[in-house]
């Protein structure tokens, strides 16, 4: 039995990370995913912020599911939501402003962003607080490892470094696409496609198998 919800609970937490990734397979939360990637740190900067938000509001809304009435279910997940994106919010521009300011508004749009909204309403809202707590960091996890990794080639391309060390000589002319929308476009657009790919290839290996 131990070994079964052990099984159940890695399940729970890896399914954020792959197979059903926020960005590569629900295509969800696409706004700040093309808008905070130029670096590969404001990338991370809102991943965190977006994984706290997600991991706070699943843990409340896991443990008052029973209490709120089905008609103003989807307001009061709002009102929580809102209440620890302000956290956020508050929290970055109070000790990172300078980040806080080159995210702009897309943390208190944090509130509106459907990987949070969708997964309170299609998961938490019907499991308790230990599987709420573990889908939720998957997600949170699976989410921001996108952000870093888009954030970090856009980063190397159009500016010679990652998380601002320099990783391409001085010989090597910065690619302006890359810090312009269009560069996060395509580079998202090949990051989707060898996803795809990897689980085509994946899916014949197990069927042949």
């Amino acid at each position: 039995m131990d070994s079964l919800k052990c099984a159940s609970c890695g399940k729970e937490l890896c399914k954020g990370l792959w197979r059903e990734n926020p960005i590569f397979f629900q295509v969800l939360g696409m706004c700040p995913t093309l808008a905070v990637t130029t670096k590969a740190l404001f990338g991370f900067s809102m991943g965190m912020a977006t994984t706290f938000v997600l991991i706070s509001s699943s843990l409340v809304i896991s443990c008052i599911r029973k209490l709120i009435p089905p008609q103003v279910r989807i307001a009061t997940f709002t009102v929580i939501i809102a209440t620890f994106v302000t956290c956020a919010d508050y929290f970055l521009k109070a000790n990172f402003y300078t980040i806080s300011k080159e995210l702009g508004p897309y943390v208190p749009l944090i509130v509106v962003n459907c990987i949070i909204l969708g997964r309170q309403e299609a998961f938490v809202s019907k499991h308790g607080v230990a599987k709420s707590l573990l889908d939720a960091l998957g997600m949170g996890i699976g989410f921001s490892a996108v952000l870093v990794l888009l954030g970090s080639i856009r980063e190397l391309f159009g500016f010679g470094t990652i998380f601002y060390y320099k990783i391409l000589g001085e010989g090597f002319e910065n690619w302006v696409i890359m810090a312009l929308p269009a560069g996060a476009f395509i580079t998202l657009g090949f990051l989707v496609g060898l996803f795809n790919w990897i689980n085509i290839r994946l899916r014949q290996r197990r069927n042949s198998a």
